[in-house]
């Protein structure tokens, strides 16, 4: 002992040598105790967490063995926040913009829009919807609620799918929730949706070989996509099978001369774009750089020492600390700029878009009324159709003016030359009609105007949908017995 004293003495750096491995051991130490303490924990929470059934479709259940990520997911329900072009409050699209009426004449849309809220609210939003007034297949309910799973289970995917809507509303009793992406034993992500999985092996890839990283977005990917009923059946299919991009969709659709309803007043074979969320993002440089949904719209979130994802999905825009700044370093403000930037362009082509759609539409019933024949009109109803099926793609999409700007621009500048040429086309068309130009377009300046023009008797509808709510909504509040 006396040794290393002197040892010390004739050379004081060595002092500070044993200081610093002091410190080193201790804190290598503490850190061992903590793991032992850590694991312990995790093994007597392991040991308190209640079994939870295959298909179990009651989130309230999963928020008895995980009451953070529910908590969280409850704020879902809240629909306060507003950004300048989005966020979860209640919007009527078709109050905001009456075009949007005319665009969608024959079709149930445009008997009611509203921005799409939370995902608590899903479920209610659905049954509460002037478009389910319109008969619908039992496919609508298949992103609205952890039981369509369960449902599919029981009775088979097709057999579910071709089921009417209404047959199948007093199963549906849950909103979307922690069944649709997590497995109940392991809680690791899965995909519980067909039309994702069948997508991936018309493309020839196996879902399964997905990263942890991947599946981060292909959960969102099994609902925030495009899709259509295919056949008699309705069965829903995701129509990838030429590519992910707008135009291998379009070409997909007409390999298989798909038309989702005709226009009442031009007579064309309109496609709805449903929302491409998916697509587009994969067009974006978030998606270039790796990053997946989850990390902007669900970020981790941390309580009492305890880190875990915040299952309150919403706009980045009401979260940006925890979602744009970990990666960006710019302030609040400028980041928000940055967004409403980039939306703001892409508005700007929308309603170019929009505007001319909306007389194409207008000028070919005109040419329809004025004796047009069904092979001078086809060019000009195949410009249309595609026209607006590239303006849709973009707005139908939730954040895609974001997500993928520049691809959104694209595709609405193509949307614009589609329309401009059918209106050329058009303008030849009505000048050989000896219709006087340019054709009088109607009053269409609010919603109530637009929808009176198209013929929509709303009163009857409303009155319609009241009956329903009133007499047949009550009997589907008892549970079904799981």
């Amino acid at each position: 002992m006396s040794k290393i004293s002197d040892s010390v003495k004739s050379k004081p750096w060595l002092g500070w040598v044993l200081y610093v491995i002091t410190i080193v051991i201790v804190f290598l130490i503490g850190l061992l105790a903590s793991s032992i303490i850590e694991r312990r924990s995790e093994a007597l929470v392991l040991q308190t967490v209640k079994p939870i059934a295959e298909w179990e479709p009651r989130n309230e259940v999963w928020g008895e063995n995980y009451p953070r990520e529910y908590e969280t997911y409850l704020k879902t329900a809240d629909t306060t926040f507003a950004s300048k072009y989005g966020g979860s409050a209640t919007i009527d699209m078709l109050e905001k913009n009456p075009d949007l009426v005319i665009m969608w004449a024959g079709y149930a849309f445009s008997r009611d829009y509203n921005q799409a809220r939370g995902h608590y609210l899903a479920l209610k939003d659905v049954r509460y919807t002037l478009r389910t007034g319109v008969p619908q297949p039992g496919a609508c309910w298949t992103c609205k609620s952890t039981d369509a799973p369960r449902l599919m289970n029981q009775m088979g995917i097709a057999e579910y799918y071709k089921k009417p809507w209404a047959e199948l509303g007093p199963e549906h009793r849950n909103s979307i929730g922690c069944q649709d992406c997590h497995d109940p034993k392991t809680m690791h992500l899965r995909i519980t949706r067909p039309a994702l999985v069948e997508a991936f092996q018309r493309m020839g890839k196996d879902i399964n070989n997905s990263t942890h990283q991947e599946m981060r977005s292909l959960v969102c990917a099994q609902c925030h996509v495009e899709y259509y009923f295919k056949g008699e059946g309705k069965y829903l299919t995701f129509p990838w099978d030429k590519g992910l991009s707008m135009e291998d969709m379009e070409a997909y659709y007409d390999s298989v001369n798909h038309t989702d309803w005709v226009h009442s007043l031009s007579k064309a074979p309109m496609l709805k774009a449903q929302h491409p969320d998916f697509e587009l993002f994969k067009f974006g440089i978030h998606s270039e750089r790796g990053i997946s949904c989850a990390e902007c719209h669900m970020p981790y979130k941390t309580e009492g020492g305890v880190k875990f994802t915040d299952h309150h999905v919403q706009s980045p825009l009401n979260n940006i600390s925890n979602s744009c700044a970990v990666c960006h370093r710019e302030s609040e403000e400028s980041l928000r700029k940055n967004v409403y930037d980039r939306q703001y362009k892409i508005m700007e082509l929308s309603k170019k878009a929009t505007s001319l759609i909306v007389k194409a539409h207008i000028e070919a019933k005109t040419a329809w009324d004025n004796g047009a024949k069904e092979e001078e009109m086809k060019p000009i109803l195949k410009l249309i159709r595609q026209a607006q099926w590239r303006w849709d793609y973009v707005m139908a999409s939730i954040g895609g003016a974001f997500h993928a700007p520049l691809e959104s621009a694209r595709i609405l500048g193509a949307s614009i030359e589609k329309a401009m040429e059918a209106r050329l086309l058009l303008t030849e068309l009505l000048q050989k009609l000896n219709v006087k130009l340019p054709v009088q377009m109607p009053d269409i300046s609010t919603k109530e105007k637009a929808q009176q023009y198209i013929g929509l008797d709303m009163k009857k509808i409303w009155e319609q949908k009241m009956e329903f709510i009133n007499n047949v909504l009550p009997k589907w509040n008892s549970p079904p017995n799981y």
